[in-house]
Parts: structure tokens; C-alpha cells; sequence
């Protein structure tokens, strides 16, 4: 599985809405009844389409379908606003290319707690609460929620989280690099697997090592959690991943999050390829991995890796856009106020960037060079994102809104 283009509106026909977002965490408004559809290169068809539209809970819901038949699987994240690394590696995660089946992603699940920068929403509400087994979800939010994942009524689904301790078993003191998971044996050898391979190739303290974890029992607290309700009511096999987020970077938590998911769609999905940026520093020490014959796959990143040897451990290049005005992700913007983007602070740790290109709204990636000027045109919320590629080829792909006050 492989990042590869965005699905977004196009600048100018994005009117609805005001929504502040951060940089590299894409935000779209559009019409509930009609979702944007559009096949990109890679012959997968990517759609979204919002929910609770015209609110302050606005959020959209990303569907990217393969050619070929397969499992469906959904992935949340931003349950919690102060989790920031769960919400930032969906946000990517819907950017991903499937070779199989139906992936469904919702980054930005409750957007005014993350607004907010709060666990719970302005009324106190924690999100992953109101999922009532049995019954109907407490809140309008949640019950949409569930209607969307209960209409593609998913074999897996992933819900990316945080936490300030670490599990030794027992929540109350910490749930942090964990993996739980839903009681079929499936889920169990899944979730095992998953947090084996990531801290052996991702994580360089013992201390920190991922662990597993069973959901707490039916009518136990914690109760109402979305995964307990996708795996008792759809039959789904469930995970919520929890990553330490106190004293570690960022970027390093939203790695461990997507390892994590990668490694959980290995097989449901048919990917036989890690996804591009989660890759470890080290080629993995994995027996049963080097056993099985690789997949026919005619993706750009395969052909171009060749035999593997150097060119196959090399890091990938990080994206990164600054602006001027600072933060103008974090902005609203007057209409009609340009910002210029600037992607000089992207790296190359194994090399060195050789293109920067540039997608605004829903349109391919036409424009180059290393900044570029952006007109908000129009009221709302515009995406633009960028791609850098480095000298063997390998991209990273980042977006950010531009919000214009209504």
C-alpha cells in the first residue's frame, strides 16, 4: 500500500463553510448527497463526500476503491482532538493506493474537539463513548459516524488514538503503545503480529515496545467505543491503536500509527508492499516475510527499486510547506488574499530533492518549483498539497487548507 494523489474540490468551487484546519491536515466541504469521484493513475477510484454538513462537526468521509475485488476497511482517527498523531496519520492513510478492495478512511472525526486542541467536543462529549451496543449512538455526530461504517459494513476497521502513559495492563495507568484488539483469533494473531513487526522495525527503546490488549468485556468500562460496536455488531475484526504521545516527535508517533495500519492490511487488502513513508530504517529480520514468493504488482514504486540492495533502504523525502503569512493553515484568510507556500524546508535524508510539485483543489499536480503563490478566491476552505520527489524517485505528499471567512 503506497501514498499516491489526493481527491480534493477545485479552489474556486469551494463556497460552503469555515472550518479552521491545520497544515497537513486536509479539509473538504462539498455536498452530502453528491460525493467527488475520480479515477487517478494508479486505476483506483477515489470519492469523498461530508457529514454533518453545515455544522460545526463538518467532516469529510474518504472511499478509495480498487479494481480488484477485496475486503473493505475503515480507518479513524481524531476521535479525540488532542491526539494529533491518530488524526495526522488517517489524514495520510486516505491518501494511500489499495490494490485491492475498499478502503474508507474518516481523519478528522470529531472536528470541533480537534479545533478545540481538547479530548472532548465544546459540550463535554467524549466521542468514542456514544456508541451504544445494542442501540442507537448517543449524539447526531456519532450516529452519522456509524451510518457511514455501518453502510459499508467493513471486515476491518482501525481506530487511531493516544495516550499520555503506557500500557503494562492496566488502563488506568496509560494505554500508550498498544495495540487492542477484538476477540476472534484473527484479530488476536493480527494485533500480535502487527506490534511485533513495528517495534522491531520502528521503535529503538525496550521501554517503549508495543503491546496487545483484549477490548474490555460488553457492559465494562470503557464502554460505547466505536471499534467495540464494529466488532459485536458488524462481525468486523477491530483494533484500536494507541501511540505514547508525551516526549516523542510527531512525526515519529504518526510513523508508528501507520506501520501499525499497514501492517494490520497486509493481507485483508492483498499489499505486499509496505506503505511509502513507513518503511523501517533496516530491511525487517522477518523469516515468514522473505519466505513467501513477492506479488505481481506494477506499480511506479516496484518497477523503480529494482533488485533492492541501496537504493531499497534508503529513507523517503519529507515534505514540508511553510507560508507567509506564518501558519496560514491555522488562519482565516480574507478573500482574496494571496499566501505564498514554500516547500524549501523539505529533506532528503538519503539524497537529495530534485522536483517539488504543487495540486490546487482537485486538478493534477501542474504546478513546480519550490514555493508558489496561492489566491483565496473565494469563501471557504481550499487544500492544496505537495509532492517532493527525490533522486531515486521516492515521493511524500502533504496537504494544508486555506480558509477564507464567510
Amino acid at each position: 500500500m503506497r501514498p499516491d494523489s489526493l481527491s480534493r474540490r477545485s479552489l474556486l468551487t469551494v463556497t460552503a463553510g469555515c472550518a479552521l484546519t491545520g497544515a497537513g491536515v486536509a479539509s473538504v466541504v462539498g455536498d452530502t448527497a453528491q460525493s467527488e469521484e475520480d479515477a487517478d493513475e494508479s486505476g483506483v477510484t477515489r470519492e469523498s463526500f461530508v457529514i454533518r454538513e453545515g455544522t460545526d462537526e463538518e467532516t469529510t468521509v474518504y472511499v478509495t476503491t480498487a479494481d480488484a475485488d477485496g475486503p473493505t476497511a475503515v480507518v479513524v482517527g481524531g476521535m479525540h482532538g488532542n491526539e494529533i498523531a491518530g488524526y495526522t496519520a488517517a489524514e495520510r492513510i486516505a491518501d494511500w493506493t489499495i490494490d485491492a478492495g475498499t478502503l474508507v478512511a474518516i481523519p478528522e472525526a470529531n472536528a470541533v474537539a480537534i479545533e478545540r486542541g481538547t479530548r472532548n467536543d465544546d459540550e463535554g462529549n467524549n466521542l468514542n463513548r456514544q456508541f451504544t451496543a445494542g442501540g442507537q449512538p448517543e449524539t447526531e455526530l456519532a450516529q452519522e459516524i456509524w451510518a457511514v461504517i455501518s453502510d459499508y459494513d467493513p471486515d476491518v476497521v482501525v481506530d487511531l488514538h493516544e495516550s499520555t502513559g503506557i500500557y503494562a495492563g492496566d488502563p488506568m495507568d496509560g494505554v500508550g503503545q498498544a495495540i487492542f484488539h477484538s476477540a476472534d483469533q484473527a484479530a488476536v494473531d493480527a494485533a500480535a503480529d502487527a506490534a511485533d513487526y513495528v517495534t522491531r522495525n520502528y521503535v529503538d527503546d525496550p521501554d517503549l515496545a508495543f503491546e496487545i490488549g483484549p477490548f474490555s468485556a460488553p457492559g465494562t468500562d470503557p464502554d460505547g467505543l466505536l471499534v467495540h460496536k464494529a466488532a459485536r455488531e458488524l462481525g468486523a475484526e477491530a483494533y484500536l491503536a494507541e501511540t505514547l504521545s508525551t516526549d516523542i516527535e510527531l512525526g515519529t508517533r504518526v510513523q508508528w500509527h501507520s506501520a501499525i495500519v499497514d501492517r494490520l492490511f497486509q493481507d485483508d487488502l492483498l499489499l505486499n508492499e509496505p506503505a511509502e513513508g513507513t518503511a523501517p530504517d533496516e530491511p525487517a529480520d522477518d523469516e515468514s516475510d522473505e519466505s513467501e514468493a513477492p506479488a505481481e504488482d506494477e506499480g511506479e514504486d516496484e518497477a523503480e527499486s529494482g533488485d533492492g540492495g541501496e537504493e531499497a533502504d534508503r529513507e523517503p523525502p519529507v515534505a514540508e510547506i511553510s507560508t507567509d503569512p506564518a501558519r496560514a493553515g491555522e488562519r482565516v484568510l480574507e478573500p482574496g488574499q494571496t499566501v505564498t507556500l514554500d516547500a524549501s524546508g523539505s529533506t532528503a535524508p538519503d539524497g537529495e530533492i530534485v522536483r517539488y510539485e504543487w495540486r490546487v483543489g482537485d486538478g493534477p499536480f501542474d504546478e513546480t518549483g519550490e514555493t508558489i503563490d496561492v489566491t483565496v478566491s473565494a469563501k471557504g476552505d481550499h487544500p492544496v498539497a505537495l509532492r517532493v520527489v527525490d533522486d531515486a524517485d521516492r515521493t511524500d505528499t502533504i496537504t494544508l487548507t486555506l480558509s477564507a471567512d464567510c
